[in-house]
């Protein structure tokens, strides 16, 4: 008996259900910039308070020749030793410290130009190099002799030889000592740099120095740029002028001491130990950005009136790395250094001070 033929089945096919997207919905999607540095804004927050804070200070009891720099790492470093950072504030704080610091560095180019180099002159420009070389490494071997931890006598070093605390950050980046080191050496360099800014004006009439060759003395050897102007200028609207200019050709030379630094610890890192793979301190490439920057303004690509904004903008950016610093600087690790490293800097400011002083008496004399 045939078998009996079967209905076909026609059942419509089931459509394949869709694979899950692996894509977030709309709601959960990737972070934004804003929401990705959420975690930054505490920290950011509490040093450009801590900022505003230094210039209502400033502004308050009129005391503009201290430096908004100044200032902000020594509210920080009030705020962290009594009230304390809070550790929600800390992931900000190291942003300011490093990448705030770095971008600043590199706008501060906008406020130089090569042009400045040949005002001072190459007799001028021959005594800030050779002062601000001899007190580099007169300082570091002083530090050896007196004992004194070799990263910090480097960054009392560079902020006597060059500018101060912007000198003593920059030089960090290289150096990598601890943040009370940078706290010990700014504030070292700011005593001292006040010394300097009060004792020049009643010290120059004993000098014998013409306008040019006082304000030459105050630019080559006072530690910060508002100290040099306070000085300077007492001694006349020239005086002023030229010890700015020759203030501004040492801030040039940070650029090339930095780097300088920055290439002989990588050699002297791949020469250490015996084979095994150390770890060399970062190239500070961002020192490279700063002499960009010198370039573009020197050849006026940058219009006066956006480097009127920028140069404020660069301060209060250097001001809120500063305040970062003293947020993380704990004033008992400071009492630990004890005296050796004041004497250094007291040693270092003499130096500087008479070495500037004695160049300047003698060219003149050797030239005539």
């Amino acid at each position: 008996m045939p078998t009996p033929l079967t209905a076909p089945d026609v059942t419509p096919p089931v459509p394949p259900v869709p694979p899950a997207s692996t894509n977030p919905p709309p709601a959960a999607a990737a972070p934004g910039l804003l929401a990705a540095t959420a975690h930054l804004l505490p920290g950011l927050l509490l040093a450009g308070g801590l900022v505003a804070i230094a210039y209502g200070l400033r502004a308050t009891f009129d005391v503009s020749v201290l430096s908004p720099l100044v200032v902000a790492i020594f509210l920080g470093m009030a705020f962290h030793n009594v009230i304390g950072t809070p550790r929600r504030a800390v992931p900000g704080v190291k942003f300011a410290m490093r990448r705030v610091l770095r971008g600043a560095i590199v706008l501060l180019g906008l406020q130089l130009t090569f042009t400045q180099v040949r005002t001072v002159g190459l007799d001028g420009m021959a005594i800030v190099v050779v002062t601000l070389v001899a007190t580099f490494f007169v300082t570091r071997w002083l530090g050896r002799l007196v004992g004194v931890d070799p990263r910090l006598s480097e960054l009392i070093a560079a902020g006597t030889s060059i500018c101060g605390a912007s000198a003593v950050i920059a030089t960090n980046t290289v150096t990598r000592a601890s943040d009370e080191d940078v706290a010990y050496a700014v504030a070292c360099v700011t005593v001292f740099g006040s010394l300097s800014m009060f004792l020049y004006p009643v010290l120059a009439p004993l000098t014998g120095f013409d306008a040019h060759a006082y304000g030459l003395w105050a630019g080559s050897s006072i530690h910060e740029i508002a100290q040099v102007v306070a000085a300077a200028f007492q001694g006349g609207q020239a005086a002023g002028e030229f010890g700015t200019i020759a203030k501004l050709n040492r801030v040039i030379l940070l650029a090339p001491l930095v780097l300088a630094l920055g290439f002989a610890a990588t050699r002297r890192a791949r020469a250490s130990g015996d084979g095994r793979r150390v770890e060399a301190p970062p190239v500070p490439w961002f020192i490279l950005g700063f002499l960009l920057m010198i370039v573009v303004n020197s050849i006026g690509l940058i219009p006066p009136a956006a480097t009127g904004i920028i140069a404020p903008v660069t301060t209060v950016l250097l001001a809120m790395a500063l305040a970062a610093m003293g947020l993380e600087t704990d004033v008992r690790k400071l009492k630990a250094r004890g005296w050796r490293p004041l004497a250094l800097g007291t040693l270092s400011w003499l130096f500087i001070s008479i070495l500037s002083f004695g160049l300047i008496w003698l060219t003149p004399r050797l030239m005539g």
